[in-house]
């Protein structure tokens, strides 16, 4: 007969066989997925610096002293200029009426203004051409009066704002909803204005969600290629921001100009994950206080 103890000791051994089995499955896919990172991004990032300095650091200057590249720099620079405050300001108006207020139809505007997340860049670029382009619905009254929207500076503009837009609120939204609106109206009784309230009560609790969005916002903006470049033309030293630059370069055979442009959006990319994990650190922190 079979005692009790060797019962437990059969149990115990069932027991610990599955769990054994099942310590390889976290493991498996560990690895998986840092096989899948690494074919996908890791390898590629790397490669784009390898390329950039395989002729050394000299010929790598160089490509960056070149009158396109400077222009497309600052071509780059000047979009997102404009459109971080332009997106700051709607995403923030926005956030505010859709988290103070409830109207009939809230949530058709919460779905445009994720619109630019589902579009492809490519038919967000082909939209500004149909509403301002020469045979758009603005074309006519725009040619008779002198403004050039497609392939200048204005609808690139327009599109960088547009695929950059959503950030600034969807990231200000939540901050709103979970804050509440008990202090805002607080301030209120004690005969503090809207400006006042939104300066002093507003702005300083959703500062971190603020800036986060404008980190992605910037990001987006730069790195911005489809929609640019259905409206720029590519148009070197006119129209060709850095991404464009990068694509004509490589294009024209010149791979040293494009891998050495190519290493300058990779930093920027680095650059905002490091903001990114600083601001999401000191988010928590203040949650925690």
């Amino acid at each position: 007969m079979t005692t009790r103890k060797e019962m437990n000791s059969q149990m115990n051994n069932s027991k610990a066989a599955p769990s054994e089995q099942k310590s390889w499955i976290p493991a498996i896919l560990i690895v998986v997925a840092i096989a899948y990172v690494s074919l996908v991004l890791y390898i590629p990032a790397l490669n784009v610096f390898i390329q950039a300095f395989s002729k050394g650091v000299g010929p790598f200057f160089a490509n960056l002293t070149r009158p396109e590249f400077l222009h497309a720099v600052q071509l780059t620079v000047m979009l997102a200029a404009i459109a971080l405050p332009l997106n700051t300001v709607f995403g923030l108006c926005a956030a505010w009426a859709l988290t103070r207020h409830r109207f009939p139809g809230r949530a058709f505007v919460l779905s445009l203004i994720d619109l630019p997340f589902s579009i492809s860049p490519v038919v967000a670029g082909l939209m500004i051409v149909l509403l301002y382009g020469r045979q758009g619905w603005f074309g006519g009254w725009l040619q008779e009066h002198g403004l050039n929207i497609i392939f200048a500076f204005p609808g690139m503009v327009l599109a960088t704002a547009f695929v950059s837009m959503p950030f600034v609120a969807r990231e200000v939204i939540p901050v709103l909803e979970e804050l509440g609106s008990d202090q805002e109206e607080a301030a209120k009784t004690l005969g503090a204005n809207d400006w006042q309230i939104f300066w002093r009560v507003t702005l300083p609790n959703i500062r971190w969600g603020l800036l986060y969005g404008l980190i992605l916002t910037n990001a987006r903006a730069m790195g911005e290629f489809g929609a640019v470049s259905v409206v720029s033309g590519n148009i070197s030293g006119k129209t060709q921001s850095l991404p464009l630059f990068v694509e004509d370069a490589y294009k024209q055979y010149e791979t040293e100009a494009a891998y050495s442009a190519a290493v300058l959006l990779a930093l920027l990319a680095v650059v905002t994950l490091v903001l990114k994990e600083i601001l999401e650190r000191r988010t928590r922190i203040k949650d925690v206080e």
